[in-house]
């Protein structure tokens, strides 16, 4: 079997993926753990998408770029977890070269729309609250519609670009990625050639899909909390900063996880640290996103109920005042 499977890995038509081989101890504690984890994630974004859909009273422009948060974070999930389960039972855990490449152009794709797509909805939260008359007419569908599109596929030239250009160089050496999925930088680590150019193509790129989004979203609030903090009412303000502040923290969440990883230099990163990382924006943070906009949302909690009825489960679960 060995003799067979040699030949292929030199021939660049698999990698092994190192994914947590350092926490042999714990693969049943992590397989158990993330396993939780994704069916959490599957459940929340799926009742969100479900909710969002059928209840009218949520037929809203910041309702409707959840649903669409919540399509994503199931996609990225879905791109990642289900192979790494897998993983955590095999003794070796091989991907082939195209599934590699497949899966980081999903890895690209759905982290720069969820990131335009994050900075779309902190517009929306500017408009609602800074330009209340001129709201609807500007936030309208056609409008929602474009920017949601724009989000989408935002991510389809650097996922092609750098995809594309990382595959077309050569590999060598073990061909062991240092990490549970395919990225660029323990991809990198294989590559044979100089990579100068590509490196500061992948830094741009980054820049541009991090830090333009990240702009908008900390402009957008600057406008929003000065206009709290000029409103008349304590009771103005608590509601017009209720309407935002679930916004905030999951912006604070995928920031703080995917910015540190795709941002930090290589050298101050160690692989260990990366993968820990790496599985907070992949596993925890898609799961936290529904938690964070249903739990004190009085308007989703009440869609739940309507849409499933009001049983035992839901009467159980205190409504804010």
């Amino acid at each position: 079997m060995e003799a067979l499977e040699t030949p292929r890995l030199r021939n660049q038509t698999y990698f092994t993926l190192q994914g947590f081989s350092h926490l042999i101890t714990l693969q049943v504690f992590l397989f158990e753990g993330i396993l939780l984890m994704f069916l959490i994630t599957m459940t929340g974004n799926f009742l969100i998408i479900i909710v969002a859909t059928i209840d009218p009273a949520l037929h809203t422009p910041m309702y409707y770029f959840l649903k669409n948060l919540a399509l994503i974070d199931i996609c990225f999930t879905v791109n990642i977890v289900p192979k790494t389960l897998v993983d955590l039972l095999l003794e070796r855990k091989v991907i082939s070269f195209s599934a590699c490449a497949l899966q980081l152009y999903f890895v690209i794709f759905f982290i720069t729309s969820e990131c335009f797509l994050l900075g779309a909805m902190a517009y929306d939260r500017y408009l609602a609250i800074c330009h209340p008359l001129h709201y609807a007419i500007t936030m309208n569908r056609r409008v929602c519609l474009h920017m949601v599109i724009v989000c989408w596929t935002a991510g389809i030239p650097s996922s092609v670009g750098l995809t594309g250009w990382l595959f077309s160089y050569p590999f060598c050496g073990s061909k062991e990625i240092e990490h549970f999925f395919c990225d660029i930088t323990p991809i990198l680590d294989l590559v044979c050639s100089d990579t100068y150019i590509f490196k500061l193509l992948v830094f741009i790129a980054t820049l541009i899909i991090i830090l333009i989004p990240f702009i908008l979203i900390a402009a957008s609030y600057i406008q929003i909390i000065h206009t709290i903090l000029q409103m008349p009412s304590a009771e103005g303000r608590r509601k017009a900063f209720f309407t935002c502040n679930a916004h905030l923290v999951v912006v604070t969440l995928f920031y703080c996880t995917t910015g540190l990883v795709h941002l930090k230099a290589k050298s101050s990163l160690l692989a260990k640290s990366r993968k820990l990382m790496a599985l907070s924006y992949t596993v925890v943070t898609p799961m936290l996103n529904p938690i964070i906009y249903t739990l004190r949302n009085k308007e989703v909690n009440h869609a739940l109920k309507k849409t499933f009825g009001r049983r035992q489960f839901f009467s159980k679960v205190p409504l804010p005042r």
